[in-house]
């Protein structure tokens, strides 16, 4: 069998650990071993974060329309079954921008709900 020499190609991966954990605490950004582990933790935290960024803009984007909502008479909710029946088919996002740069254009889709669901 032939012999593999794997000093290039190991001083690369050595080097590409090290160079993303810079920054770490103590022996995180100093030792290979160390580094590695924290590194690896690091990606595996970053993935599952950009998971939960979705669920928590969502989360924020609901809660603001529902504090709009209930200050022009309806739930969360009612509103967006109002807004369903209406045919007004707009985002959660967009309709949070409505809600906190421009109050009286969420009223009006607010009113349009109500009528809906008369």
């Amino acid at each position: 069998m032939a012999r593999v020499k794997r000093a290039v190609n190991a001083q690369k991966k050595k080097r590409k650990v090290m160079r993303l954990a810079k920054g770490y605490f103590g022996a995180k950004s100093k030792q290979y071993r160390a580094a590695s582990e924290q590194v690896r933790r690091s990606l595996r935290y970053a993935y599952i974060g950009r998971k939960q960024k979705k669920r928590d803009f969502r989360r924020l984007w609901i809660a603001r329309i529902n504090a709009a909502a209930r200050m022009n008479g309806l739930s969360y909710s009612r509103l967006m079954n109002g807004l369903k029946v209406a045919g007004v088919d707009i985002n959660r996002k967009m309709l949070s921008e409505l809600a906190i740069s421009s109050p009286e254009a969420f009223t009006a889709l607010a009113e349009k709900a109500k009528e809906a669901l008369k």
